[in-house]
């Protein structure tokens, strides 16, 4: 996929472009309907299929105390959107005088002079210019005086409830990971770097990965089924996000702040110093405080058990 880093970047003409503008923040079900309109209209159009997205999002730069947690990093938002298919994305530097043009000024200098766009796709809520000033029907009728079509994408419904990036956020944010899953189309995901540890799950006969994460947006506190993805592999795993409350009673040497450690099943080696993605498939409980290491390893060994009836898929039978 082509990443073009500015519009004075695009040095060449396209050939009759079919726009779409977003965040896209997640990549989820609904915006890969857009793309895959916007690559239908441009097959038909015997045209360039073009996703134009902005970083920094929005509201770092207009209200950062307002600016939710991320669902992806901009890595990870170029990389699900070439597996949509998509092959140019447009990537705007959002700033202050971006935000101050105009409806009529953003068309005329971004989509018409800037990409030459012959048709543009958008969602069904989509907003843009000064002040969030234009919608799809400002959209529909500026761009109608530069001869371009315009579509508006319906939302799309699952459960009875809109796609969106916000409801998928509350989904995590209150640990529903698997609702928000079927939203996202695929698992949501961190990751990071193993780093050393206290050593802890090792001493319990449950070695975990202590993962150093930057991603803001944390599922909470508790136990989850995982899959973790390294080495080009999948493994089974059952991860813990919290304070570690059972060594604050024994020892007094609880996290200060919360943890991500995987236990993955099946598997034994050095993993220090590697990259893995921990995929969240379901919550399995709170963290909870145990009175001793005891208790806590027959819980730990519960949770993997219920996590291979429940979450894991069975091995086929020979």
């Amino acid at each position: 996929m082509e990443i073009i880093l500015g519009l004075d970047q695009l040095k060449r003409p396209l050939k009759n472009p079919v726009v779409t503008l977003g965040n896209f923040d997640g990549v989820h079900l609904g915006h890969r309907r857009i793309f895959e309109r916007v690559n239908v209209a441009a097959v038909r159009m015997k045209g360039e299929a073009v996703v134009v997205t902005f970083d920094p999002h929005p509201l770092k730069v207009l209200a950062p105390d307002r600016c939710p947690p991320l669902l992806t990093s901009f890595a990870q938002k170029m990389q699900l959107i070439e597996e949509a298919g998509v092959r140019m994305v447009l990537c705007l530097q959002f700033s202050s005088a971006l935000s101050q043009m105009t409806p009529f000024d953003f068309v005329k200098t971004i989509l018409i002079e800037g990409i030459g766009a012959k048709k543009v796709i958008v969602g069904y809520n989509y907003h843009f210019g000064k002040a969030q000033g234009g919608d799809v029907r400002v959209l529909k009728e500026v761009c109608r005086g530069f001869q371009v079509e315009v579509e508006a994408v319906e939302a799309l419904e699952i459960g009875g409830a809109t796609v969106s990036s916000s409801r998928i956020r509350d989904l995590i944010r209150t640990g529903q990971v698997d609702e928000a899953s079927r939203l996202l189309g695929r698992d949501y995901s961190l990751i990071g770097r193993v780093v050393v540890g206290k050593r802890r799950g090792r001493t319990l006969g449950f070695p975990t990965a202590n993962l150093d994460f930057s991603q803001d947006l944390v599922p909470p506190g508790g136990v989850y089924a995982v899959e973790a993805f390294f080495s080009g592999r999948p493994f089974r795993g059952v991860a813990n996000i919290g304070l570690n409350p059972t060594f604050i009673v024994e020892h007094g040497e609880g996290e200060q702040k919360p943890t991500l450690e995987v236990h993955i099943l099946s598997f034994t080696g050095d993993l220090y110093g590697q990259e893995i993605q921990v995929n969240f498939k379901k919550r399995i409980r709170d963290e909870v405080r145990f009175d001793s290491s005891s208790q806590l390893i027959a819980r730990i060994r519960e949770d993997i058990d219920w996590a291979e009836e429940n979450v894991f898929e069975k091995p086929e039978q020979e």
